[in-house]
């Protein structure tokens, strides 16, 4: 098996970082849905529009995305042994909270649906920086592999 990973590592990391910056796409634009939102009355149907196109989004987009990073980048880990280096260590860990600031945002879209506003424009434009950021540091990381 190890040696079939070896020889499509090359596909493998190609298709991990397709599928991340679907990933990451998905996560800067669904907060911008949410702003999108507030705009429109609870109840309303301009709010329906914009539930509709955040429970496509995540469902077409974000969450197939988000698994297939994770499988694609632990064959990948489990393919080179990245598993005993410090910087992978690392970028596990935040890919970890990344995995869990997605499903938080889920869950606030999923509230805003319901025509619960849960959170503010202000903030939403705050929460939007946050997958900009964990990116910068976990590429940081990849690439120069710091420790």
């Amino acid at each position: 098996m190890q040696e079939l990973l070896s020889s499509i590592y090359l596909f493998l990391k190609s298709g991990h970082v397709i599928f991340m910056v679907f990933w990451l796409a998905g996560l800067f634009m669904l907060p911008r849905q949410c702003i999108y939102m507030l705009d429109h009355a609870s109840g309303s149907e301009g709010e329906a529009k914009w539930a509709t196109r955040m429970g496509k989004l995540r469902k077409i987009i974000l969450t197939p995305s988000l698994v297939i990073v994770w499988v694609l980048g632990l064959a990948m880990a489990f393919t080179m042994g990245f598993f005993s280096d410090g910087w992978f260590h690392a970028k596990l860990t935040l890919v970890l909270a990344m995995t869990g600031f997605h499903g938080w945002l889920v869950a606030q879209t999923k509230k805003m649906a319901r025509g619960e506003r849960p959170l503010t424009e202000g903030q939403l434009r705050m929460i939007g920086e946050v997958p900009g950021l964990m990116l910068i540091v976990i590429v940081v990381l990849v690439y120069l592999k710091p420790f």
